[in-house]
C-alpha cells in the first residue's frame, strides 16, 4: 500500500526541476550553490527538497557544519535521477539521429580485451545490417565505464567481466574465456627463450595495468608471493598502441589478453614470454543495465557481439 501511495503521488506531483535540484545538491553538498546553479532562490530550493521528502516519505539529506550530505535514500534517488536525465538525453539524441536519417544510436564502452577483434567485427556486422546506425565507442577501465553504464551514459560495456564490483543491477553475457600472457618486443633478450622462471624476469622493467584493476591486484599479489618483488622501472598504461611501441623499443615486459596480442605475435613484432601466469584467466563478455530496455540499435549490437564471439 505504501509503495502504491508514493508512486501515485509522485507521478502527479514530481517535476524534473526538482530532480535537477536534487542532483545538483548531491554534487555541491550545499543547497545554496545548487540553487544558484538552477537560478532559483535558496528558500525555493529548500522547499523543493522538502516537497520531495514529503512525497517519497524519507529524509534525503542530513545537515552538517559544511552543508548537507545525502542519506542512503538521497543517494538512491540521486542515482535514479541521473538515470532519468541520461534516458531523456538518449531519447533526444535518438530522435535527432532519426531526424537526420540515422536508424538509431548505441554507445559502447570497451576494455582492452574487446578492442582488436571482437568489437570491430561486431561494428562491421551492425553497420552492414543497419547502415544508418550511429555508433559511439568509449575506451576506458571498468572504474570509468561501469559508473557511466549505471547512469545511462553508455548502453553496453564490452570486455573482461567484473567478478565482484559493479555487478548490481546489471545483466552480463559471457562471450568467451580469455587468458593473460606475458609479452616482450621481438628484440628482447627473453624473446624465443624456452622455459623461464620468474627470476629470469626480475632484471627488466614492466608495463603494468592500472592500480584499480583486478588484473593489477592479481599481479601485485603474484609479486608478493615471489619475494615481495618490485620492478626496477614500471609504466602504468592501458593504451595498446603505447604499450606496443614501448615493448618494441625497450627492454620491458607487458601483460596482454592473448587474443589482443595474437596479431603482433603472429607477425613477429612481439614475442610471448614462456612463463605461464597462475592468474588472469577469465570471461570476456558484455554488460548492460538489467531493468532498462535496450534500444533496437543496442539489441542489434548485442546480437552482433554474440554472433562474432561464436567465430573467435
Amino acid at each position: 500500500m505504501r509503495h502504491s501511495r508514493i508512486v501515485e503521488r509522485v507521478l502527479t506531483r514530481l517535476k524534473l526541476r526538482q530532480l535537477r535540484l536534487l542532483v545538483a545538491v548531491g554534487k555541491h553538498g550545499n543547497i545554496q550553490n545548487a540553487a544558484r546553479e538552477l537560478n532559483v532562490s535558496q528558500p525555493a530550493a529548500t522547499k523543493m527538497i522538502k516537497d520531495l521528502e514529503l512525497d517519497f516519505e524519507v529524509q534525503l539529506f542530513t545537515r552538517t557544519n559544511r552543508g548537507v550530505v545525502p542519506t542512503v535514500y538521497g543517494d538512491a534517488l540521486i542515482r535514479h535521477g541521473k538515470l532519468i536525465f541520461a534516458q531523456v538525453s538518449n531519447a533526444a539524441q535518438e530522435l535527432d539521429d532519426l531526424n537526420e536519417g540515422n536508424s538509431g544510436r548505441v554507445v559502447v564502452g570497451t576494455l582492452l580485451a574487446a578492442s582488436p577483434q571482437l568489437l570491430p567485427a561486431a561494428i562491421e556486422r551492425v553497420i552492414h545490417a543497419r547502415p544508418n546506425v550511429a555508433i559511439k565507442v568509449v575506451e576506458g577501465t571498468n572504474e570509468v565505464l561501469m559508473p557511466a553504464l549505471h547512469s545511462g551514459e553508455i548502453d553496453l560495456v564490452v570486455g573482461r567481466l567484473p567478478t565482484h564490483r559493479y555487478r548490481n543491477a546489471l545483466e552480463q553475457r559471457t562471450l568467451f574465456d580469455e587468458k593473460i600472457v606475458l609479452v616482450v618486443g621481438a628484440g628482447h633478450t627473453l624473446a624465443g627463450r624456452g622455459e623461464l622462471t620468474f627470476d629470469d624476469l626480475k632484471a627488466f622493467g614492466w608495463i603494468l595495468p592500472p592500480i584499480e584493476t583486478t588484473l593489477r591486484r592479481q599481479l601485485d599479489q603474484f609479486f608478493v608471493r615471489n619475494g615481495h618483488f618490485s620492478p626496477t622501472m614500471s609504466v602504468e598504461s592501458v593504451s595498446y598502441l603505447t604499450n606496443r611501441a614501448l615493448l618494441q623499443s625497450n627492454a620491458l615486459i607487458g601483460l596482454m589478453p592473448a587474443h589482443v596480442a595474437a596479431q603482433d605475435l603472429a607477425a613477429g613484432t612481439l614475442a610471448e614470454v614462456s612463463l605461464t601466469l597462475p592468474f588472469g584467466t577469465g570471461p570476456v563478455g558484455v554488460s548492460y543495465r538489467a531493468k532498462t530496455q535496450l534500444s533496437p540499435a543496442g539489441t542489434a549490437f548485442l546480437d552482433a557481439l554474440t554472433e562474432v564471439a561464436e567465430t573467435l
